[in-house]
């Protein structure tokens, strides 16, 4: 893990860490650590679990950890990945679908958009994720996924490739929030994606998903057009996202999700 720094925040309370970017802590609960891989993979350990969400061969998993619980957000290769399930996964250990997902691996579990379930120590809830705006690649309500995980005390949002839908503009209380950006065709823009943050009011708010470029040209396709508005460059939309929550009270944390892969 890559320059990982402590940052108190009075408002956090268990210990988070993303690689790449800064350490969140305070005394009064057992950690929550989390870990970046690439692009929407990421670790998250809290009372001795861990819960490994979409992960990808493109990744450089060296490092993750043997997973209790696998949740996939999405069918498409970048987020259902047989192959690295394969490889994180515990024997036996559950796997989490969203609907879209249905039958692509023989013993996952569908968990329905509003639905919950406990594994353990671990309490997920599926989220709706679907798009707003049309155009393709098309995200139809009812089909992916985001995840609510209570873990080590801490409510952290993995919302999945989704633009601010009511379901999830209704979630309350979140300690991390993760939201996509730069999604294509124009949709969750940086101003739009911040705006979805602010009536979620987490206390923390990591941005994912949000280089489509780097993601397509390792999945050897072409990115969708229009995924970036003209002129913009992901550096840029990364700094429009945290200037457009200057002055609200959410720690905003912008890890390198593309630092590592294999």
């Amino acid at each position: 893990m890559r320059g990982v720094q402590p940052v108190a925040v009075a408002a956090v309370v268990a210990l988070l860490v993303f690689a790449g970017s800064l350490a969140l802590r305070a005394q009064s609960t057992p950690g929550v650590t989390a870990t970046t891989f690439l692009h929407a993979s990421l670790q998250i350990e809290g009372g001795g679990v861990v819960v490994q969400v979409d992960p990808w061969t493109a990744a450089d998993t060296s490092r993750a950890k043997p997973a209790d619980v696998v949740l996939v957000t999405d069918d498409s290769s970048h987020h259902l990945d047989l192959a690295a399930i394969a490889r994180v996964r515990k024997p036996g250990a559950p796997v989490i679908l969203p609907p879209v997902a249905k039958g692509r691996l023989a013993d996952g579990t569908v968990l329905t958009n509003g639905s919950s379930m406990r594994i353990g120590a671990v309490m997920v809830e599926s989220v709706a994720a679907y798009d707003l705006t049309p155009g393709e690649p098309s995200h139809p309500k009812g089909e992916a996924s985001g995840y609510l995980v209570t873990i080590g005390g801490q409510r952290i949002l993995v919302a999945g490739v989704t633009e601010c839908v009511a379901e999830l503009r209704a979630l309350r209380d979140i300690d991390i929030a993760v939201m996509p950006m730069n999604i294509p065709p124009g949709r969750m823009s940086p101003s739009a994606s911040a705006d979805c943050v602010k009536a979620l009011r987490p206390k923390v708010v990591y941005v994912y998903h949000y280089d489509q470029g780097r993601a397509a040209s390792l999945e050897k396709r072409q990115p969708s057009a229009g995924w970036l508005a003209p002129g913009s460059t992901v550096p840029g939309t990364l700094q429009a996202f945290k200037a457009a929550l200057a002055g609200t009270s959410i720690d905003v944390r912008l890890p390198d999700w593309y630092a590592t892969r294999q």
